[in-house]
């Protein structure tokens, strides 16, 4: 069970957030662990189809915690080496969900693949009783396979494929909760949207994989299923999608967004989009969300994202020394013991000013 005060700051943010409880996930801090039971002791704050989900399907829930998770660690690893590195400080974070900027759209795309993904594994591995392996037959025949000897090859759709459509729409059914009154506003058009480009950055890129039967290795027969991207995937796609994200402005009938500017082609359902512009996120700043970038750790020789130029803000950086222990002069005995010593090492940081 949460603690009191961490539960008291999830309320806040249901209510700040009564359409979805994504802010509820991302503010209760380290160690960025939501209790299913906990949220659906909240059923009466959220949304219908989410509350329907608590009382009927409590064991989906525990995958959607499980893929909010998975979204948090995917978008720190893709922000590490930026000004907004998507930190999970409560007081902080919140701000960035109340904006309307592309780290909110990458936050609720990450978060909707990060469900999908979560759920279509569940069922997999057999962990949930309403789904299994992918129905496949009635799906047409698996692309063939270049390479030696894989011409002719006769082949079956078999193995355990992951079922996608099912994450997809348990995915939906929770993260597109909406209350009536929002449904037509700008703000509720894009959050869908979002959400949409972050299933379909699983959906869309499902491979198929095959292993070959016969004697001597001579792939006969072979049996193919279908298998969802790794979720680093899936999060380098989302990134690429938040480079180039549009900005939009809603249409005069309330259910349209338009891209603003001159001769920009309208944005496709995998596109990131967004209405508000981005704080610089150089200085700590509550009203924006933004931590600074004081005292971050930047890369002196790098032109990136990660150089201590852009990551300062053109504030300089000093260099510091560490002294960090690791695991050295690791050796194996028999059997099965891996033994080492601690060896210190000294370490150059650069951090900004």
């Amino acid at each position: 069970m949460l603690p009191s005060s961490r539960t008291q700051l999830g309320l806040f943010f249901i209510l700040l957030c009564p359409a979805n409880i994504i802010g509820l996930w991302w503010a209760v801090g380290s160690p960025l662990v939501m209790d299913p039971n906990s949220i659906c002791r909240k059923t009466k704050r959220l949304a219908g189809k989410q509350a329907e989900l608590c009382q009927l399907e409590p064991e989906i829930v525990q995958e959607v915690a499980k893929g909010t998770k998975l979204g948090v660690r995917e978008c720190q690893y893709q922000f590490r080496f930026r000004r907004w590195n998507c930190p999970s400080h409560s007081k902080y974070f919140g701000k960035i969900l109340q904006q309307d900027i592309r780290e909110t759209a990458f936050v609720y795309a990450i978060t909707a693949a990060g469900v999908s993904h979560a759920i279509t594994q569940a069922c997999s591995m057999g962990e949930l009783l309403q789904c299994g392996c992918e129905l496949t037959r009635s799906r047409a025949p698996p692309s063939p396979t270049a390479g030696p000897g894989t011409e002719g090859t006769a082949w079956e759709w078999g193995g355990c494929g992951d079922d996608v459509q099912f994450g997809y729409e348990k995915s939906q059914q929770f993260m597109d909760a909406k209350n009536k009154k929002g449904k037509n506003d700008i703000r509720a058009l894009i959050d869908l949207h979002n959400n949409e480009a972050g299933r379909l950055a699983v959906r869309s890129y499902m491979r198929t994989e095959c292993k070959c039967h016969g004697l001597s290795g001579s792939c006969t027969l072979r049996t193919c299923w279908r298998k969802m991207p790794h979720f680093r995937e899936v999060g380098d796609r989302l990134l690429e999608r938040f480079n180039g994200a549009f900005k939009v402005m809603g249409g005069n009938d309330g259910k349209t967004l338009i891209p603003v500017g001159d001769n920009i082609k309208p944005p496709d359902k995998q596109d990131l989009i967004y209405s508000a512009d981005s704080p610089d996120f150089c200085s700590a700043n509550r009203k924006t969300g933004s931590l600074g970038t004081r005292g971050r750790v930047c890369n002196s020789t790098a032109m990136d994202t990660s150089g201590c130029d852009l990551l300062c803000c053109g504030r300089g950086h000093r260099d510091e020394t560490v002294v960090l222990e690791e695991n050295c002069l690791c050796r194996f005995h028999w059997c099965c013991v891996v033994q080492c010593r601690k060896c210190s090492v000294r370490q150059e940081l650069s951090l900004c000013i």
